[in-house]
């Protein structure tokens, strides 16, 4: 990480409640083509949630702690603060002197941009607006949100604006809260209803949309110079797995999430 700072663009997505199971299952399936062509090997990484609803692991990946890789060891961090004891700090690791990473690297120089989702980041009372405020910009508009069934495009199109704004000579640090995944996302599956709710299904659904727009916002953010895009899952979500539904709770479906970090290229396309 110590020569990707400073050096490239670095983008941040959360694909906000998405389960590892059902990521893992339309990658093999080919039905991410545009994400899958991009995960190493085609394959997303198992790993374990540092929060089981998205303000908790938010505030957790902010200070560092990325997904842990859901395999016993010591793994070592791609962003740690510098403090005493850490025993996931490596070599490699970036390590700032500030509380948190996105104040890490606007000292290293980089322009911090949030483009927020889900109401931990809508700025609409104090605490939707704790995470967008480490941000030295944020956005967020209601066709943004959960209920907005053009939420990831639109998050897109402000990307996009976002790096276009951006001094060519700044790296830029771009995080991106996806809520397309989170309910409500019945409306994400051709034919179903409100009445239906959501499922499994649409939770794969939401996925697929998702991934039919990622493209541009990997062009955008690759456009000025190479980027560093990590691509991972906040927590999963239950939809009746023994017996339990939603998240917040101590459940394997809530806990197991997908990850990935690869490097865009310049002049990377869709």
């Amino acid at each position: 990480m110590n020569r990707i700072v400073g050096s490239h663009d670095i983008l941040l997505v959360t694909l906000d409640t998405l389960r590892f199971d059902v990521a893992a299952e339309l990658a093999e399936a080919g039905r991410i083509p545009n994400l899958a062509r991009r995960l190493p090997g085609g394959r997303w990484e198992k790993r374990h949630a540092p929060g089981s609803f998205t303000y908790a692991s938010h505030q957790a990946m902010f200070a560092g702690f990325l997904p842990t890789p859901a395999a016993p060891g010591r793994h070592p961090r791609l962003f740690a603060a510098d403090f005493a004891g850490s025993e996931t700090t490596a070599d490699g690791t970036f390590i700032y002197d500030t509380p948190d990473l996105v104040s890490g690297l606007a000292k290293a120089g980089y322009r911090t941009a949030c483009i927020g989702g889900v109401g931990f980041f809508n700025k609409q009372g104090a605490l939707g607006s704790v995470l967008p405020g480490l941000f030295e910009e944020s956005h967020w508009e209601p066709e943004f949100g959960v209920a907005s069934p053009t939420s990831f495009e639109s998050q897109v199109a402000r990307a996009e604006e976002v790096v276009g704004r951006t001094a060519p000579e700044q790296p830029l640090f771009l995080f991106v809260n996806v809520s397309a995944l989170h309910q409500p996302n019945w409306f994400h599956l051709p034919g179903a209803s409100k009445a239906d709710g959501d499922s499994r299904a649409t939770h794969a659904a939401a996925l697929e949309y998702v991934d039919r727009h990622i493209g541009r916002l990997f062009t955008a953010m690759s456009s000025r110079r190479p980027c560093l895009a990590i691509v991972c899952s906040d927590h999963g979500t239950a939809y009746g797995d023994d017996g339990w539904t939603g998240h917040r709770i101590g459940h394997e479906s809530v806990w197991t999430v997908p990850y990935a970090h690869f490097l865009l290229e310049e002049g990377a396309t869709r």
